[in-house]
């Protein structure tokens, strides 16, 4: 690997040839470079910890990609897909996310997002997580974009206001559920029982189990 490939430029140039074998037939690389810089850029905004940027990167443009996809009927759908938005998906919407891909057995594919994103994950919000074994180690806030909205079957909100866009043929679901951020890790434990309540009867309404 030469220097030029550690640089930014370099990292980014690797993912986009990565990117454009996974979505051959589907995207071309001019929509597939657009796409990696402009999460790129919208990645560097939030993101303190520089190092781990262009694998975050890297795999926000993949989903973000397949998001595209499935919203315009390139990529068919094999499973429901349900949409966790809160304000710094730091806590709520990843917990959320979280207890549905468990619960579920992976029977429904699940994002999340934020309208403003933190910068990490809330470490009660991963203690609490992990207590039910659930790892949030290799998750990180994203940013709330459109095809996301798009792909989406229902669309869950968290006191995010109307940053949401509303498309027809989507569910949209508010849930009042109390923000982690700040609390101790017991009041965690309350909002994670809460959320996890929701997300039970949200996949009886899905037609899966848990």
């Amino acid at each position: 690997m030469s220097l030029a490939d550690l640089t930014p430029e370099g990292q980014l140039a690797r993912a986009v040839a990565e990117l454009e074998t996974q979505f051959r037939g589907v995207f071309g690389r001019e929509t597939i470079d657009r796409f990696a810089r402009e999460t790129f850029d919208q990645l560097a905004l939030t993101f303190t910890v520089k190092d781990f940027l262009p694998l975050f990167a890297y795999r926000f443009t993949r989903e973000r990609l397949q998001a595209l996809a499935q919203a315009e009927g390139l990529l068919a759908k094999d499973r429901p897909e349900v949409l966790f938005v809160c304000v710094h998906n730091a806590g709520r919407s990843q917990m959320a996310a979280a207890l549905t891909q468990s619960l579920s057995g992976g029977r429904v594919h699940v994002r999340s997002a934020g309208s403003t994103p933190a910068d990490e994950i809330n470490a009660q919000v991963a203690q609490a997580m992990a207590e039910l074994g659930v790892d949030l180690g290799q998750e990180f806030p994203k940013p709330l974009t459109d095809e996301v909205v798009r792909a989406a079957d229902v669309v869950v909100t968290m006191g995010c206001g109307d940053a949401c866009p509303l498309y027809p043929g989507r569910r949209y679901l508010d849930w009042e559920v109390a923000d982690p951020a700040g609390q101790d890790l017991e009041t965690v434990r309350a909002i994670r029982e809460d959320i996890r309540g929701r997300v039970t009867t949200l996949l009886a309404e899905l037609g899966v189990g848990t």
